[in-house]
């Protein structure tokens, strides 16, 4: 019997990466001397997507004396120390994978920053297959980007699965394009009107992961 698939995406669905970077952003200020109103303006930089190109801006804006390689270098290292992962999720992909599942994760990002959180938080052992968008410069919503993700959980789109993430056109409008079904983590929101529903919505991602156990139980 094929083993079913199902893909997490990893920010704010596996782990809390606003709350993360609310805090690396305050230490971030402080740590350079910038004023505290400049605080918001760094967080949204890195809200909008944390790369090297990002501090080379970041770097130039407030002339700050270390190369932008340094500062990627150090906000990977700091991301890494700070984000974590709920025991519960951790346990359930386990529980996932002894009940028969191919776990994987899909995700946007820069390699960099995106393996070393997956380490910290102790994923990268609970899963069977991880793909990051900047390997392939492949970015979800794109079909392509969920092929390559299921190959690497040894799986093809054709066979099916399921997609469980917190963006509404990234994952969720993403995955059904890619004949995946549709899990929603809504974190308190409402869904967008007149935008295709999910196949269900759940406000964690320890939720998700009961939903699957029943459907593979049944």
């Amino acid at each position: 019997m094929l083993q079913p698939l199902v893909l997490f995406d990893l920010d704010n669905t596996l782990i809390d990466r606003r709350g993360t970077l609310a805090g690396w952003a305050a230490e971030f200020t402080t740590q350079h001397g910038l004023q505290d109103d400049e605080q918001a303006y760094v967080l949204g930089m890195v809200a909008e997507r944390a790369h090297p190109s990002t501090f080379d801006m970041i770097r130039a804006l407030y002339r700050l004396p270390m190369s932008t390689t340094e500062l990627w270098r150090a906000y990977c290292t700091e991301i890494a120390a700070m984000v974590s992962c709920p025991a519960e999720v951790l346990d359930g992909l386990d529980e996932l994978r002894a009940a028969g599942w191919r776990v994987g994760v899909a995700t946007n990002g820069a390699m960099d920053i995106q393996h070393a959180k997956l380490r910290a938080t102790g994923i990268s052992d609970r899963v069977d297959g991880v793909f990051v968008s900047e390997e392939a410069d492949a970015r979800k919503p794109q079909t392509q980007h969920f092929a390559l993700a299921a190959a690497r959980c040894g799986r093809v789109l054709y066979d099916g699965g399921w997609m469980v993430g917190d963006n509404p056109v990234n994952d969720i409008g993403g995955g059904r394009s890619a004949g995946l079904r549709t899990i929603w983590i809504n974190n308190d929101r409402p869904w967008p009107p007149n935008d295709p529903g999910p196949d269900h919505t759940v406000p964690h991602a320890r939720a998700a992961i009961d939903l699957l156990l029943l459907h593979s139980a049944d």
